[in-house]
This record gives C-alpha cells, structure tokens and sequence, in this order.
C-alpha cells in the first residue's frame, strides 16, 4: 500500500492516542450484577405486600408472579423491537437508554407499594358486588396486579435487549455471546438478592429495602449516563484534533447504530414457530418454574414453611444457573454446541429429587435441597443462554424474541404445576411428568441429530446407546424404588388441592394433621379453651363467633356447643374436607344451621366481610415463623379484627410461644392495638391465650365461668379433661394469668409487629452469636 493510499491515523502517529474511549465490560458486569440483585428484591418484597394486600392465596401467588414474569417477557421483546425499528433515529447513545430503563425501575420501589395499596382500596368499595370466594374477585385483583406490576417489570426485562444494543454498538467488545455474559452476571446479582435482602428486612422492614433497592438502581442510572456523557464528550475531543479524513472516520463510526440497525434481523412467526431453540427455551422456562412449585412441596416435610426455606430453594437454582451459565461461557470458546447428550443428562437430573427427598435416605435436611437441586439447574444454566445466543448471534432484536418465550415458559410452568398436577398427583409423579419432555429432547437428540464432530454418525451410535440404556435404567430406579414422605404414614387420609397436600393420620387422642408434610395440631383441650373462655366472659349472651384456621375443627366445633352461629375460615379447602376424621360428629356439626365453613384467607375474609361478631378466635398455624403468619399477629390486622368485633366483644388470639423477640413484638402489637388486653398462660404451661377488647374484661370467677355455659358447651369443654369439671378447667387458667408487661420486658427494644416489620418472620441475625444483641 502506498503512502498516499494510507489511513490518516498511519500517516499520522502522533495523533493516535486520541481515540473514542471504550466502555469496559466490567461496567457492564457490574450493571447487571446490581441490577439482578435488586430484580429479586423487588420480586420477593412485592409479592409479600400484594399477599397483605389482596390475600394469601396460592391463586395470588400465582398472579403475582405470571404478573412479573408477564413484564418480564413484554419488556424483553419490545425493547428489541425498539432497537430494530428505530435505533437509526435515535439521536441518545444507548448506555443512555439503558440508565433511563434503570431510572424507571428505581422509581417503581417507591410507587408499587402505594398502587398495591391504592387497589386494597379500590376493590373494598366495589367488594359489595365481588363474592369472598368468587373468581371476579380474583379477576379484580389480577386486572390491577397486572395493571401494577407488568410496566414496571417491563422495565426489567427491557435492560438485557439495551445492554446487548449497547455492547454491539461499541465494535471493540465481543457481542455474539453478549446475552449469556450479561444474563450470567444478573443470575449471580439475583443469587445475592435471594439471601442479602432477608438481613435487610430483619433490620429495616419491608419499605426502607425497597428503597435500598431504589438507590442501587439509581446509582446504575448515573453511573450509565456518566459513561454515556463521557464517551460523547471524548468523541467530540478526538474529533476535534484530527484532520478532516479522521474526522470522517470518527463521524462514520458515530453512525455506527444506523449502520446497526439496517443489520438487525426480524424473526417472522413462522421462524419462530420452526425454530427448535425456542421451543427449547419454552421448555426450559417452563420446566423450571414449574420445578420450583413442586420442589417447595416436596422439601417442606424437612426444611419447613419459613421464608429462608423458599430462600435456600431459590438461591440454590439461582447459583446452580450461574455456576452453569460460567460452564457455558468457558465451553463456547472451545465448542460449536454442547452435545446430544447434555440432553438425557437434563431429564436424569430433573428425577434427582425423588432420591434426596426419600425419608429413608440419611441425610442432613438442609443439604437434601442442594444436593436435589442443583445438578437440574445448573445444566438449566448451561443450555439457558447457549440457545440464546445460538438463536440472537448478539442481536437485541432476536434476543429479546428468544428471552421473551422463555420468560413465555415461566409463566405457564407455576400454572401447570399448582393448578393442573399438585392437585391431583403426588408430589413425585408431579416432577417426573415435568420432567417428561427432556426425556423426549433427550432421545431425539440422541438418534436422530447425528453429532457434528463426528465424521460418520454410526461411529458413535453403539456408546451413545449405551449411555442411553445407562440413563433410562437409572431413571426407573429413581422413579420406582423412592417413596414419598405419604407412603411412610401408616393409615393416612390424604387430600390434594392447589394450596397444599393434607394428611390426617393416628389413632383415638392422638390423631394428627399434616399441611405437606408438616405437622399442625393435635387433639388437646387448650383449642376447646379458646372458645370457651372468651364467650364465658362477654358481659352478654354471645349470638355470632369467627374462628380464623380451621385446623381439626375442634374451636369450631366448640363454638356451635354454645348454640351461636360460628364461622369458620381456612385458607386450606382441603382441610376442612378432613374434619370428619378428628370428630365423629363432624357430619352432625356440619349440618347445623349454626355452622358455616369458608374456604378463604382469614385475613381477607375478615376485612371483607361486613358482620359483627362477639368473639374472633385466631389460631394461626405453626410454626410461630413460618411464611406469612405475621399477617394475624400484626398492628394492622388487630386493626381490621376491631372493626369487625361488637363493642364489648372480644379478640381471642392464641399464642403457642416463640423467642423473646416475637414474644414481645406480639404483645406490644396487641397492646398498642387494644385499650383493653389480659393474658393467661394456657393448660399445661403450653402457650398464652391473649384476650383484647374495646372495652373492659370482665374479671370471674372460675364458677362464675362455668355456671354461663350451656350443657352442651360443658361437656364440650371436659370431653378430653384433663379436669372432671367445667370450674377446674377454667381454674387451671386463671390461675395462670400474667401481666401483658411481663412478655413485653422480654425485649424492650423489639418493635410491635407491623406487616412491613414481620418480626417473628425474619430472625436470622438475632439467632447468630456474632450478632450484636
């Protein structure tokens, strides 16, 4: 090449360390990183506020998250529609764009919670027209969920398709795997998110880490426009100083984006539809949503119904994926494709958790989750972004079509499992059916796609079979020889709906009641003393009681011994399907005009229903810290219990005891809630029966109590003793009352429990001896 044919910037050397900066990819890793983080945040938080908001329903659970899921998908595929259609129009760099999606998901923690509650209240004045248990009421609140939530979330799903858009604008950085580099650093942001944000919430409540989420998201805005600034001003600088045939150059490269946009291809219906790695993605997206549904059934018998139990489920799949998706981008620089039987490895994988589930199996419980987990979603992290990539070659358009089915998938998967499988199947044949459709990828990958490194297929089909035969062998021994934790219950009545699997199991007084796995109540008189005591002490003849849980009944059951109309609320239907086990006249106790059985959250029904009642008994299920519970222990559920009670009526809540932080976080709630609280430790020093009213408690004597129960009500009350007489009973608990100051000096500090501070919920550091105290 000539001299005179030479580019500007080899004539001229000393102009070359002028050059348009580059943005490293390591911003961009870290954009995403925080940005995964504060996703899942955003997720876990919103869902617990809409379950205190709309009702603690497995159909909320499910709408809330098709809602996120739904925003997810549309933001991902409109924002590579935006980057096709109009980036040679666009006159903002598109780091500048990316910083604006960031701002609006920032600006969404402080505007969720008000629109969640803003529909609490839009749907209580139309709720005269809305059945408590109707599916319009569902139809309601989904409509404003999805109104609430889908833009927002939109937001979310629109950063991956800009950030590529970003990374292929700048022709110094690799974008053909771009989508698996920024969605392996958001799988590790969202790791983070599923444990960090549980601390934060102990500290600060539900509000304060949406803020702290809302800070990040904004410190990425501005970060992003400052690069976005940078790079412009820079470019202008270099500009400046070079000479008119570099100038040219650079004001070429500053049209890189049109040049961009004319080369972003549009996949028509047909293709998609045609296009085997989409429908891969479905599957994937569908499968592990629909996973995650049954492994939190299946796991339940050994880690329990906390939040940190969904935490440990969620962080596991979560890390699994990143440490696959790492697998993958080393694996892609070195191969074309991950090999046919990665396949077969997906569907033995996913029948892992049949063994790390099996009672029979010794092992510690909170290792069954790992070691159950992580094989399925790890190779879920490992195929996730190669058919992406494979399917997009780094265009935002194609990625965001191909990210958009796969969040298709998610959607549908909790669906298909909470409502088309847990129902009707046990938990084990529910993940094998899942799992059916890699065994069919599998197989056809097998012998049908002959392998691309080999010269010749039949060279390869005799080990391949044989793998094969290897793999299905150990799938029907996964499949034939585990049992479930139902099979090891001796006699059990089982009852399957889409909230949870319940068993009613043991003989005469020691009958039990199993909610997946877990166990509820007994058969003990301290639930015959939570009717009776109250009732006994109104100052009138008692005509309307509400129980909120159900249980075995027995409350319930007490409470039309009195001859009044009681209602009884569970969240579970097929719990109450169950009552006819535990008391022989249940039939008889159903039939009664008396006696009414709701299937509902107790909490909804309780702020919905328009009814005045003399007695509210709540018996909140075990464990004291499971998921959700707060909700009948808070401020603001007291709140709404008062509105419902008769002036002199009275709040019976039942404690069955916890640490000394919820202790007191409980009675503090109750007093701050009441003018009036009395509390008496129960029969057998097991657990506090706390009474609050509006109006004074009267104070009686033990046989002032019994001579005001009916008949019926006393030979209820000493059915199962342990006193021979009404008076002794109630003897045993008067005796035993305590001032409410006494669970209170348990721990001066702790606040009352609010739904945005579930105290008895979140205790991890409190429970660590390096914690300060």
């Amino acid at each position: 090449m000539s001299a005179g044919t030479m580019p500007a910037r080899q004539i001229l050397p000393q102009m070359e360390p002028k050059h348009v900066p580059r943005t490293s990819m390591s911003w961009y890793f870290a954009f995403f990183f925080v940005s995964g983080f504060c996703s899942i945040l955003y997720e876990l938080i919103w869902l617990r506020l809409a379950m205190a908001q709309f009702g603690v329903t497995t159909a909320m659970v499910s709408i809330v998250l098709s809602s996120f899921m739904a925003g997810l998908g549309v933001g991902s595929w409109a924002a590579g529609q935006l980057v096709r259609k109009y980036a040679a129009r666009l006159t903002v760099s598109p780091l500048q764009l990316y910083g604006v999606a960031e701002l609006m998901i920032g600006c969404s923690a402080v505007v969720v919670p008000l629109e969640l509650l803003l529909g609490r209240v839009v749907l209580e004045h139309v709720g005269a027209s809305l059945s408590l248990s109707s599916a319009g009421y569902y139809v309601a609140a989904g409509l404003w969920l999805a109104c609430t939530l889908v833009p927002w979330c939109a937001c979310m799903g629109a950063t991956i398709p800009l950030g590529m858009f970003a990374i292929r604008s700048d022709k110094s950085l690799e974008s053909k795997r771009s989508f698996s580099f920024l969605y392996l650093a958001n799988v590790l942001g969202a790791v983070a998110g599923t444990l960090i944000p549980l601390a934060l919430i102990e500290l600060f409540g539900f509000n304060r880490t949406l803020q702290i989420g809302m800070v990040f998201n904004l410190a990425i805005c501005g970060t992003a426009l400052w690069l976005a600034n940078r790079q412009v001003a820079q470019r202008a600088d270099v500009a400046s100083g070079e000479p008119s045939g570099a100038v040219a150059d650079e004001q070429q490269n500053a049209s890189t984006s049109s040049v961009l946009s004319l080369s972003l291809s549009v996949p028509s219906l047909r293709e998609m539809l045609g296009n085997g790695n989409l429908w891969l993605l479905f599957a994937t997206g569908l499968t592990s949503m629909g996973m995650e549904v049954v492994w939190t059934r299946l796991y339940t018998i050994y880690v329990g119904t906390l939040v940190y139990s969904f935490a440990l489920i969620l962080g596991v799949y979560l890390a699994a994926t990143f440490l696959g998706s790492t697998v993958y981008r080393w694996w892609s620089r070195r191969h074309g494709s991950e090999g046919s039987l990665v396949w077969m490895s997906v569907w033995l994988a996913a029948l892992i958790p049949l063994l790390t589930a099996d009672k029979r199996l010794g092992m510690s419980p909170w290792w069954r989750v790992p070691a159950g987990v992580a094989a399925f979603s790890g190779l879920l992290g490992f195929v996730t972004p190669s058919l992406v990539d494979r399917f997009s070659e780094g265009d935002p358009n194609r990625a965001g079509a191909g990210y958009a089915v796969n969040v298709a998938g998610c959607i549908l998967g909790p669906l298909v499992a909470g409502f088309g499988l847990l129902p009707y199947l046990d938990e084990r044949y529910a993940l094998v059916l899942l799992a059916l459709p890699w065994l069919t990828v599998g197989l056809w990958f097998a012998f049908r796609q002959p392998p691309a490194e080999s010269g010749t297929a039949k060279s390869f089909r005799a080990p391949i079979a044989i793998v094969v035969v290897v793999v299905l062998a150990a799938s029907l021994g996964l499949i034939l020889k585990t049992r479930s934790y139902v099979q090891a219950i001796p006699g059990a009545q089982i009852r399957r709906d889409s909230t949870a699997t319940v068993i009613a199991a043991g003989q005469g007084r020691f009958k039990q009641l199993y909610v997946n796995g877990v166990s509820m109540t007994v058969l003990t008189p301290i639930t015959k003393v939570m009717a009776s005591l109250p009732l006994a002490l109104l100052d009138h003849t008692p005509q309307k009681a509400l129980v909120i849980c159900f249980g075995m009944g027995t409350t319930h059951r007490s409470m039309v011994s009195w001859g009044i109309d009681s209602t009884a609320v569970d969240l579970v239907p097929s719990v109450p399907a169950l009552f006819w086990y535990f008391h022989a006249d249940a039939a008889q106790v159903l039939a009664s005009p008396h006696s009414h059985v709701v299937a509902d959250d107790g909490r909804r029904f309780l702020e919905r229903t328009n009814e005045q009642y003399d007695v509210i008994v709540i018996d909140p299920p075990p464990p004291i810290g499971a998921a959700g519970s707060s909700l009948l222990y808070s401020r603001e559920f007291y709140s709404a219990a008062k509105k419902r009670l008769r002036p002199d009526g009275i709040l019976a809540q039942w404690y069955p005891g916890g640490d000394r932080t919820t202790t007191a976080a409980v009675a503090r709630a109750l007093k701050d809630s009441f003018p009036y609280v009395r509390a008496f430790v129960s029969i057998d020093n097991w657990g506090v029966h706390y009474l609050a009213s509006k109006q004074p408690i009267p104070v009686r004597s033990a046989a002032d109590l019994a001579h005001r129960l009916p008949p019926s009500a006393v030979a209820d009350l000493v059915e199962w003793g342990p006193f021979h007489t009404a008076e002794q009973q109630f003897a045993a608990v008067l005796k035993n009352e305590v001032p409410l100051d006494l669970p209170i000096s348990m721990d001066r500090s702790a606040p009352a429990m609010e739904d945005d501070r579930p105290v008895n919920e979140y205790g991890f550091l409190r429970h660590t001896s390096w914690w300060p105290h």
